[in-house]
């Protein structure tokens, strides 16, 4: 008798586990995994849609703590003496797809997390304007 009684609870746990997945739709499930909620921090003007940046904009946020210095090797802004020879040996095909893969100590697309290739292209021709 417990065996029948078991079979049946078995029975109708797995009928109905498997209606409940017929039933779940793509919204259903978009909506189980939306966000809680936004954060906003006071006084902090909300992000608006910009246009493409500029070598300037790129590097001044992503690319000035190592770049100014020459942390571990990096090649310092404008510095013919550093950008010159890399350029020589590489071109500056390999330098951009060095920056994009990431080289020594240098991750993969910087430290720019919202940054393209394009930008990365960008920010790296402002880099060596002028040398």
């Amino acid at each position: 008798m417990k065996f029948k009684v078991l079979i049946s609870l078995i029975v109708s746990a797995i009928f109905f586990v498997s209606v409940n997945a017929q039933e779940t739709t793509d919204q259903d499930l978009l909506d189980r995994i939306k966000p809680v909620g936004k954060v906003h921090v006071a006084g902090a003007a909300p992000a608006a849609a910009a246009g493409p940046r500029t070598g300037k904009q790129i590097y001044d946020a992503a690319c000035v703590a190592c770049h100014t210095s020459g942390v571990l090797g990096a090649p310092k802004l404008q510095v013919a003496a550093d950008w010159q020879p890399r350029l020589d040996e590489k071109g500056f095909d390999q330098v951009w797809k060095n920056a994009v893969n990431g080289i020594n100590a240098m991750p993969a697309m910087g430290t720019c997390g919202d940054c393209s290739e394009d930008d990365i292209k960008v920010a790296i021709e402002y880099m060596i304007e002028g040398i």
